[in-house]
């Protein structure tokens, strides 16, 4: 291929992962890289865009939510043989449908992906979730992207391990629309602190098994996330839901705040 062919776009405007997505994923529909393609790997990659790594797996995890491309664990990075791989953007949700509706959405969406993960995973993901838990801790504290791509691609390893495609096509759409706040959530370090145990709380429960344990956590977790967006566009504590505290193998339970 010529080397014209990886030029990124000029707009300095767009942060460089983005601008890295962009460029693959018109590759994939340009049919550069068709359906179940094996991509270069992530160093002759980072080599003929001129990118860092780290910045080219920002956008590998992006066109992964999405559903373009998906890692097979020792052989790389894969364009899916889907028609989503053809250019089909996920779904768009009406722009009435505020950002809060969309987080208690993705709120009881994850929590029903977390207790079907700890029944259906297979080893190796309970490994990779522990792993990916790990890393989101490791995460320079200083580096949104950093944070940002570890969170999602701890979300995504949980909804994946579900084993249920529907769920996982509704959750990429969630968090496409949900990532400017989640990037800019990542303000302070106990934020990333309380995220990252939260994490590490979720993919215990996983590795033994606990499917209550696991959607109570992590609907716990995903709350944190959803009282400071409620916070942030001012709306009154009586109107948000909040989460009965679990004992054993009790459900959560939903109540007004």
């Amino acid at each position: 291929m010529d080397d014209e062919s990886w030029a990124l776009s000029p707009d300095t405007r767009k942060p460089l992962p983005q601008l890295i997505e962009e460029k693959l994923r018109s590759l994939i529909e340009a049919g550069r890289f068709k359906p179940g393609d094996r991509l270069p790997t992530e160093p002759e990659l980072a080599s003929r865009l001129e990118v860092a790594r780290s910045s080219l797996r920002t956008a590998l995890q992006r066109l992964q939510l999405q559903g373009i491309v998906e890692v097979v664990r020792g052989r790389g990075w894969y364009v899916r043989a889907t028609d989503v791989a053809r250019g089909e953007e996920p779904l768009v949700f009406d722009r009435r449908i505020s950002d809060l509706d969309l987080m208690e959405v993705r709120i009881a969406l994850e929590g029903t992906a977390a207790s079907m993960a700890a029944l259906r995973a297979t080893s190796g993901e309970l490994d990779d979730m522990a792993k990916l838990a790990q890393a989101h801790q490791q995460a320079p504290i200083d580096d949104k992207d950093e944070l940002l791509r570890t969170d999602e691609a701890f979300h995504a390893a949980v909804v994946k391990a579900s084993h249920n495609e529907l769920l996982g096509q509704l959750h990429q759409s969630l968090v496409v629309q949900l990532r400017a706040f989640r990037r800019n959530s990542y303000g302070t370090a106990e934020v990333h602190s309380r995220s990252a145990n939260e994490h590490s709380q979720v993919a215990w429960f996983l590795k033994r098994r606990d499917e209550g344990g696991a959607r109570a956590v992590m609907t716990t977790h995903l709350l944190g996330l959803y009282n400071d967006m409620a916070t942030q566009v001012g709306l009154p504590g009586g109107s948000r839901t909040a989460l009965t505290t679990y004992l054993s193998d009790r459900e959560p339970e939903w109540h007004q705040g």
